[in-house]
């Protein structure tokens, strides 16, 4: 065990201390130490990989088959402990609920992704009941959504046409690809990647997707074509061009129907009793748009037409020959399914009460699109408006997942001949209305009041999106999210200590203007980990530190310059080894100009770091501390020596004292015994502000 020195503010520690003397010649007052225990470099060695390997082989041994159970079938969790009287009859009316939702919701998206309406029910199909038994989530509602529908749309509509069987077979190869994907990143843990994409980007490239999909869907409204793009300048061109074609009777039927959804969409979340209202206003728009079109027959009102009967069959999907060309588009549906899913399914977790590993999270949705697309369904991830449906209709478990894939496949079997006169307007409004609450301004708002630099990024991500496309647009937010990321880590806070009065705290000047200094004592806090990409910076502010010094807060003997760096490495939580030669360097430029270097409350795996480098030889074991003011009080020992004169001031002014009458003498003999501690307590010069005792100094009213 080495002992480095403390201050005597540990003097009722024997235990945990023992008494050194002071290496400051001079001073015969000794201070107390508090033990630093530094690891040994022999026993704190790595494991080997073989070694790794066993453990995690033999924890995998220890596992019962409960456990095996709940890793691959984490609906296994929720049976156990399933009540059928209190649950059931929850998770039957969610199921309804969200079921009678999905049915017109999962045709009117697969139109948005350029498919036939019948591939949007077969979507609901599969997936549902696949991710009742492998997700996690007891609440998430999984089938189409607006977001991937758009993606499948705009990269498909580059390959083939949308009329054609290609274009089929193309959206059902991606459902494929996007559930390999999640698998392999849910069986290998790899959902932290997504991490690096910031709730800014998501944000603003969410809005403006959710514009190009409300006008990606005017064609129905205004009754002709326009053009097929992601892009809000073709669109808008689009739109004018052709506005010499408006019909009226779609607009007005199609205008109707949003009103009504965005009414009942309103009701059913501003009232308790009538949140049913937000459930039934799709399927509510798709009966009255067939009704309406079964009496009065407008011939200017496009229909859905003729839709298969029957559940999917089984097929393995085709064209392997473009997979290629959906890679990127793979990777950018998985991100989103990620970002969108996930998240919304560890918000449900803790409203719950449970918990949700979000890799196996990750892994249920893989498996639902992977078994999803051999039969007929695309890429289907978590819906945001479903799931909140379904929370607040009281599901408790997959249960109300499996009624409402009941639903779908009734619909399927004895539903589809209804199907063939709901107006292509109703399915638009459907649509319009569902994206209408993506467009996040009030979190452009917050962002703007908060932090400039997110709202710098959800500008940016939002404005690339509408005019350059999606795929620039999340690249482009995703760079310069990265670009913000690594701009703070390689330019990370560094702060100035200082000592709060009545203390042995220490915080950062700035912050607390009371704090004070010490003459020849620079405290350094680096609030980061130390790697390549920093360090150059941080020895930049050090030089600076060392320079221009604030002499208005400091105290302590009289010195010209800085004799003593501090580093407070408390909050560093990883040192690289550009780092540790970059510091060697750096302590042997201080050697040359006569400065020490003190350490103070490194973390166990940075100590072992520098214990390896060889950093804590070189600095001296006697400069590494426990506390910020374990290494001050040391430090001013030392600086007291440094002021030329400072111990010949003292000792004549004891010498002269004796000719002086007994009282005064008396006084001075107090004085100079009181010398040491005068320093600890920044004395050595007219104090700021009056030093009371630590125990009865109160807490100041600012955060840390």
């Amino acid at each position: 065990m080495e002992i480095t020195f403390a201050s005597h503010s540990y003097s009722d520690l024997p235990s945990a201390s023992a008494a050194m003397p002071s290496t400051a010649s001079g001073s015969s007052r000794p201070i107390r130490v508090i033990p630093m225990q530094h690891p040994n470099v022999a026993s704190s060695s790595s494991l080997p990989p073989n070694v790794a390997f066993s453990r995690w082989t033999s924890k995998l041994r220890q596992m019962t088959w409960l456990e095996w159970l709940e890793f691959f079938l984490p609906c296994s969790r929720w049976i156990r402990i399933y009540k059928w009287r209190e649950y059931f009859q929850l998770d039957l009316m969610a199921g309804i609920t969200v079921g009678v939702m999905l049915v017109p919701q999962s045709m009117s998206y697969a139109k948005l992704a350029g498919l036939q309406p019948i591939y949007g029910l077969y979507s609901g199909f599969v997936p549902i009941f696949m991710y009742a038994i492998f997700g996690s989530s007891r609440q998430l509602a999984v089938g189409p959504v607006a977001l991937v529908s758009l993606l499948v749309s705009n990269v498909l509509g580059s390959v083939a046409d949308t009329s054609s069987e290609l274009y089929t077979e193309l959206a059902i190869l991606l459902a494929l690809m996007v559930g390999v994907l999640e698998c392999v990143m849910g069986l290998l843990r790899l959902g932290w990647l997504i991490r690096f994409i910031s709730h800014s980007v998501i944000s603003g490239f969410t809005s403006a997707s959710a514009i190009v999909i409300g006008l990606s869907q005017a064609k129905y409204f205004l009754g002709y074509d326009i053009d097929r793009s992601s892009k809000i300048i073709p669109l808008v061109k689009s739109i004018i061009a052709g506005a010499d074609k408006f019909s009226w009777p779609p607009f007005v039927m199609g205008s109707v129907m949003l009103a009504i959804l965005l009414v009942m969409k309103h009701l059913g979340k501003s009232r308790k009793y009538l949140r049913f209202l937000r459930a039934a206003g799709p399927l509510t728009a798709v009966v009255l748009g067939t009704v309406f079109v079964k009496i009065f027959h407008p011939p200017s009102i496009s229909l859905v037409g003729e839709i298969p009967q029957g559940l999917p069959k089984f097929s393995i999907p085709r064209a392997f020959e473009y997979a290629e060309s959906l890679i990127p588009t793979a990777f950018l549906i998985t991100g989103v399914a990620i970002l969108e899913s996930v998240g919304i399914a560890k918000a449900l977790a803790a409203k719950n009460g449970y918990e949700l590993d979000s890799n196996q999270e990750l892994f249920g949705l893989g498996v639902s699109n992977v078994l999803g697309s051999f039969f007929s369904a695309y890429p289907t991830t978590g819906s945001f408006s479903r799931s909140a449906v379904n929370h607040e209709s009281g599901a408790k478990s997959g249960v109300s997942g499996i009624v409402s894939g009941i639903i779908i496949t009734c619909a399927l079997l004895f539903l589809t001949p209804l199907f063939e006169s709901i107006p292509q307007s109703a399915l638009a409004a459907i649509v319009i209305s569902a994206v209408i609450g993506l467009v996040d301004y009030d979190e452009a708002i917050f962002l703007w009041r908060v932090d400039k630099k997110d709202f710098l990024l959800w500008t940016i991500t939002s404005t690339m999106t509408l005019f350059l496309g999606i795929e620039i647009g999340v690249l482009v937010g995703v760079g310069v999210s990265l670009a913000f990321v690594i701009h703070e880590s390689a330019n990370p806070h560094i702060a100035v200590l200082g000592r709060l009065p009545g203390t042995t705290v220490y915080r950062n000047v700035k912050q607390y203007p009371e704090a004070y200094t010490y003459n020849g004592i620079v405290i350094v806090r680096i609030d980061a980990p130390i790697y390549f990409a920093n360090i150059s910076y941080i020895k930049d502010r050090l030089r600076e530190y060392e320079v221009v010094v604030d002499s208005t807060t400091r105290r302590g003997p009289e010195v010209e310059r800085i004799s003593y760096v501090i580093l407070e490495m408390a909050p560093v939580t990883y040192v690289d080894s550009s780092a540790v030669q970059a510091l060697k360097d750096l302590y042997q430029e201080y050697k040359l100009r006569d400065i020490q270097i003190a350490i103070s409350n490194p973390n166990p795996d940075i100590l072992l770091t520098l214990s390896k480098s060889g950093l804590v030889d070189l600095i001296g074991k006697e400069w590494y501390f426990v506390r910020v003011h374990d290494a001050v009080q040391v430090c001013l020992q030392h600086v007291q020596n440094l002021k030329p004169g400072y111990e010949s001031s003292q000792s004549s002014r004891s010498s002269s004292s004796e000719d002086k009458p007994s009282m005064f003498s008396q006084l001075f003999k107090q004085r100079d015994s009181r010398t040491t501690t005068d320093l600890e307590s920044g004395n050595g010069r007219p104090p700021l502000a009056p030093i009371r005792d630590s125990q009865s100094e109160p807490l100041l009213p600012k955060e840390r």
